[in-house]
């Protein structure tokens, strides 16, 4: 390789289930983006995204596959548990086929998968050329959960406590810029029970081999800065890591719509990333299909308010917020990141002037910030008082609010702001007056009653989803 040329590999880290959102990451990277990458490595999950790379498949058609695969179908329980807890022979005959990876045609050979030899205790590289089904499910078999795959002889099993990203492979097949999409949590919280501490080890082997690499690979460009060669890898190495706390666990998701959702949130991240690094997304779509399904809902949350505050408080006084929910487009609203539906309604205040009618408004369902055990359910409303002056109404429900396991009162309590004027979502605005709004038990019950459908089964769909996260944000803590 000549001075001065650049040779790009991508690194596709494991992380279980949570590669869903790596696949997304793909579609704006090789598609949207346009880019190409000379090399590539995959290890533990990430092998399922190297394959169809490897295979000639787009961004999109790989993230396309994780939108239309069945978490249920990954799984099937071991007859004998004190071998395995599970086993892929289910995800052999319903998943792998619709991937359609075909090993005799290799588009892209310039590849490494990971797999570790567990007879001779060593790491093992494989070519595209040399992988066949049997190969690739040994790459994912993780211990206790799956049993080794027996090749020529010897016992494989996933390489993820060996490493989860082999960036020396990519390094020695001649590339200088690794980019990287890592999934697994580098949050650092500690969780108690077997399950958690057996993930919580997979975490610290991954992240610590990474920011041993990562170290390696900054002593490297020192050196070579010093003198052209001197470094351990001969050469500048370049690393781009995209990194993001997905809200999904390794194994335990069943949600299909959840794992759908992973995938759009790592075409969200990756739009975000190559914006804050300058990287054109010349091929982005100009915009979604439409979604012809429809759901709506009533909910009503009644409470008091202080205008004013502190010494400047002046009045006290109830209010009320009547809302028609609407999704239009069930499909889409449940696995976007922003899960954003239309408000309509009324807002009662006797201090602001009686029933007034809502002007324009946004709900989100369940969004999250860095922390992925943690989502919001945000209202906004914009409407006029009596006298005529914009105001807007912003409340959010916080779930979980506090250490203490209360999904009723999380999900039913609105902390709420009165706003001068027309605010929109992230920007400040002038507060008039603030408090707390709750569903009763009777409102909940008539907005249960109140749900309606194109289709019956969407409304089924939609409380599974609600359902499954709250499990993911208050079974996980």
């Amino acid at each position: 390789m000549s001075a001065g040329e650049r040779k790009r590999a991508l690194i596709l880290a494991g992380g279980g289930l949570k590669v869903a959102f790596q696949a997304g990451v793909l579609q704006v990277w090789l598609d949207e983006a346009g880019l190409e990458f000379d090399v590539a490595d995959g290890a533990s999950g990430g092998v399922f995204n190297l394959a169809m790379w490897c295979t000639g498949k787009t961004g999109t058609q790989i993230a396309d596959a994780w939108r239309r695969t069945n978490p249920l179908d990954f799984f099937a329980l071991n007859p004998r548990p004190w071998v395995a807890l599970s086993s892929l022979d289910r995800f052999k005959k319903k998943v792998l086929p619709t991937w359609e990876i075909d090993w005799a045609h290799i588009e892209r050979p310039n590849a490494t998968f990971n797999v570790y030899n567990f007879t001779r205790q060593e790491l093992k590289t494989l070519e595209p050329r040399e992988m066949d089904d049997d190969w690739l499910l040994a790459c994912v078999s993780l211990p206790t959960w799956f049993q080794p795959v027996r090749k020529n002889g010897e016992l494989y099993v996933d390489s993820v406590y060996a490493t989860d990203s082999n960036l020396e492979a990519a390094i020695a097949n001649g590339a200088n810029e690794l980019w990287v999409v890592w999934t697994v949590s580098t949050k650092g919280k500690w969780r108690n029970g077997l399950f958690d501490h057996y993930f919580q080890t997979i975490e610290m082997a991954g992240n610590c081999r990474l920011k041993d690499m990562k170290r390696r690979i900054k002593e490297n460009n020192a050196a070579n800065e010093r003198e052209e060669g001197t470094g351990e890898f001969g050469r500048h190495i370049e690393l781009k890591i995209l990194r993001a706390e997905v809200p999904l666990h390794y194994l335990f998701v069943f949600n299909p719509d959840s794992l759908h959702g992973a995938v759009e949130l790592g075409v969200k991240h990756a739009r975000a990333w190559c914006k804050k690094h300058k990287i054109a997304l010349p091929n982005a779509p100009a915009s979604t299909p439409p979604d012809p399904t429809r759901l709506r809902f009533h909910e009503t949350m009644r409470g008091e308010v202080a205008f004013g505050a502190g010494e400047q408080e002046s009045a006290r006084g109830d209010l009320a917020v009547s809302l028609r929910v609407d999704l239009p487009g069930v499909g889409r609203f449940l696995v976007d990141p922003q899960h954003e539906a239309r408000l309509t309604g009324w807002v009662t205040s006797d201090v602001l002037g009686g029933k007034l009618p809502i002007k324009s408004g946004a709900f989100n369902l369940f969004v999250y910030d860095d922390d992925p055990d943690r989502r919001r359910m945000l209202y906004r409303v914009h409407f006029r008082d009596a006298a005529g002056h914009l105001l807007t109404l912003a409340g959010e429900k916080i779930v979980p609010s506090s250490a203490a396991f209360r999904p009723w009162h999380d999900t039913t309590t609105l902390f709420t702001q009165v706003l001068e004027g027309e605010v929109e979502r992230g920007d400040a605005g002038t507060e008039i007056a603030s408090g707390v709004l709750h569903l009763s038990p009777v409102g909940l019950a008539r907005q249960l009653v109140s749900f309606r459908a194109s289709k019956p089964s969407l409304v089924a769909r939609f409380f599974a989803f609600f359902v499954a996260t709250l499990a993911h944000v208050y079974l996980r803590r």
